[in-house]
């Protein structure tokens, strides 16, 4: 049986095709498919470019009906309910798989950081979002929109305010931070000022400010104005992880939060220790576990637990058995995800 993993983000898009047995069959790379940013026409347009090309690289005809049996499409994007609903019916029509699902890209990294099937999870890529799932299924989320909805704390936000500060920093409006000169520096001009004349006249996209985000977490322990604002990122991950236990009554349970995204993933040391310190104060019984694995390892492992009835020591089947095809999804994917993608993600979303 041949399985399909998608996962959509807001920077890139990767396509795996696996057996159920583990055994990694293609991986393709792609463009950004987020419908928020490139519509619903364009996501699958990426997505079934992306498919074809695995599937040629696999030695299978997209041509001759499903290529999958089981299919898990995770998109960054896909946040309201309704948004899944469309985004549902146009996968099932491609007939890429004969049970096929979509759902938002925070499950993925749920997945990929826990084998209990529940949990939470808050991902910080160019956005940030959180998902909750109580043993019994109940589900918690959020509308994540950005600051229509409340949000603060993607890649966007902190680079943001790490160029804010530099401005502020050079020209005598705010205190004297490193980033005055270090955000200049990243995009090779002469000062704060020149970035944002240069995103101001369109000579700079101004979707790369996402590329501060390591820069100022980076300067964390060195910087006040840094330190600030990761204390603040930091804080916006515990709340939101801290509402989603409440929300589920999950506080007296042993809750795995798992962190996901490029910006927690690139494991900045004061950030990750914060959010710990955090929670602990919030949630004395959660556990902070970091989704090393892209997410697209943990589509993969959703479209194995759809194949196989549940994720494993959920009562199905002998469950060493499964943790070893778990294991062997997570070192070929992965392995082979990192080959081609050897920055760790730091734009995932």
């Amino acid at each position: 049986m041949n399985l399909l993993a998608v996962d959509g983000g807001n920077w890139k898009t990767h396509v795996a095709l696996l057996r159920d047995d583990g055994a990694l069959l293609a991986l393709a790379r792609g463009p950004e498919s987020s419908p928020h940013l490139v519509g619903e026409d364009g996501c699958v347009a990426v997505i079934e470019a992306l498919i074809a090309a695995a599937c040629a690289d696999a030695g299978l005809s997209a041509a001759d009906g499903p290529v999958a049996e089981v299919g898990r499409v995770m998109l960054a994007g896909a946040d309201l309910p309704a948004e899944e609903r469309r985004l549902q019916d146009v996968v099932a029509a491609r007939g890429w798989a004969r049970r096929a699902e979509v759902a938002n890209d925070t499950f993925a990294v749920l997945r990929s950081g826990t084998e209990r099937g529940w949990g939470v999870a808050v991902v910080c890529g160019a956005g940030i979002n959180c998902v909750g799932v109580a043993p019994d299924g109940r589900q918690t989320r959020w509308p994540s929109l950005g600051a229509i909805t409340g949000d603060w704390g993607g890649g966007y936000d902190v680079g943001l305010a790490g160029l804010s500060a530099a401005a502020r920093s050079e020209d005598g409006r705010g205190p004297r931070t490193v980033l005055e000169t270090a955000v200049p520096a990243h995009f090779g001009l002469a000062g704060a000022a020149a970035v944002g004349e240069a995103i101001h006249s369109g000579a700079l996209p101004g979707r790369r400010v996402v590329e501060l985000a390591p820069v100022v977490l980076g300067l964390a322990g060195e910087d006040p104005v840094a330190d600030a604002i990761t204390a603040r990122l930091a804080g916006e991950v515990v709340a939101f992880a801290r509402v989603a236990i409440e929300r589920l009554g999950l506080g007296g349970d042993g809750v795995d939060v798992v962190l996901g995204g490029g910006l927690l993933r690139a494991e900045h040391d004061r950030l990750v220790a914060a959010v710990a310190d955090g929670l602990a104060a919030v949630a004395p019984r959660a556990g902070v576990r970091l989704a090393v694995d892209p997410p697209i390892v943990g589509a993969a492992l959703l479209a194995l637990d759809a194949a196989a009835g549940g994720p494993p020591g959920d009562g199905n089947g002998d469950r060493s058995a499964r943790a070893a095809v778990d294991e062997r999804v997570r070192a070929e994917l992965g392995a082979a995800v990192r080959r081609e993608d050897p920055v760790g993600g730091r734009r995932d979303g």
